[in-house]
């Protein structure tokens, strides 16, 4: 059956930021004059993987959970197309005639200033145009959404969260605390014992902040009703013990076993970076004042960005 009369916005969308928002609601608005639909297109895996393996994005959403914040950002629906060494040969012409035609039912399209597509990105806003008064749909190009004087990029959050642990920009640039979701798998109980308990995740291959201290909201997923959760997490790779890499939140004030649960963290402020301490009273002194610094920072913290952990 086709799929019903739509406008669509294409892209990566990794992270759905205040950019893609922009173009989502630009989207919506044309959508809604006709009764069409929303949709965003996405390929997977990122194109850049396939065609430039060693350049490709450590990414800041996986593809399920892109789908999720893509639809409550307004889209009525996101149309995932595999992307293989075949799919990078289309042409420009194929990819408007097979994507936005029989997989989106494309009546308009609306893209950022930089839109390219088809092989060798020989396809351009010029070449949309062209096609789109032959069969009938509309273009529609959003400027950049900025944020202090610069524009707002997934590269950019990637970049700023890498370098530097920036969570606080890195949230304002996408409405939304930048998170990781892991499977809680067990630990050596160093926390437990020095009395921080933490839950030890085993995360997906995302990109992380830069190795620290930062104040969290947590929430365990597939449960119904499961409280926002507040805590303190490392990540890094605990040189005081020498025990490798881990993200390990210490939520307070919970109680109960969180093995094999999966959490979901969301990165609120960075406390400090890591560093080493000379024995266990050190550490503990450390982490008593890391969580009053943090207990501090997510009572300060925008509510707005917590909805969507």
């Amino acid at each position: 059956m086709r799929r019903a009369p739509s406008v669509v916005t294409p892209g990566n969308h990794d992270g759905v930021h205040l950019g893609h928002r922009a173009l989502i609601d630009a989207a919506k608005r044309a959508a809604d004059e006709h009764g069409w639909q929303t949709l965003a297109m996405c390929f997977d895996p990122h194109p850049t993987a396939i065609l430039a393996p060693d350049r490709a994005p450590v990414l800041l959403t996986d593809m399920p959970r892109r789908v999720e914040l893509l639809k409550g950002a307004g889209c009525d629906d996101v149309v995932v197309l595999p992307f293989d060494a075949d799919f990078a040969q289309t042409s420009p012409d194929t990819f408007v005639e097979r994507v936005l035609l029989d997989a989106c039912h494309a009546k308009g399209v609306v893209i950022g200033p930089d839109f390219h597509f088809g092989h060798k990105r020989s396809g351009n806003i010029v070449t949309l145009r062209e096609w789109g008064q032959r069969v009938g749909f509309t273009v529609e190009v959003v400027e950049p959404v900025t944020y202090e004087g610069e524009s707002v990029s997934s590269t950019r959050i990637r970049r700023i969260l890498k370098e530097d642990g920036n969570v606080e920009d890195a949230a304002l640039m996408m409405t939304r605390f930048h998170e990781v979701t892991g499977t809680v798998v067990r630990g050596d109980h160093r926390g437990r014992k020095i009395g921080f308990p933490t839950a030890n995740l085993d995360v997906e291959p995302l990109q992380l902040p830069k190795d620290g201290v930062y104040s969290v909201f947590g929430r365990v997923l597939d449960e119904a009703d499961a409280p926002l959760l507040r805590g303190v997490a490392n990540l890094g790779v605990r040189p005081t013990f020498r025990a490798g890499r881990s993200v390990e939140p210490h939520f307070f004030d919970f109680e109960g076993d969180l093995y094999g649960k999966r959490v979901r963290v969301g990165f609120v402020s960075r406390i400090r970076g890591e560093r080493q301490f000379e024995g266990l009273q050190e550490l503990r002194d450390q982490i008593d004042r890391d969580c009053k610094a943090a207990e501090n920072a997510l009572e300060e913290s925008n509510r707005e960005l917590v909805r969507w952990i």
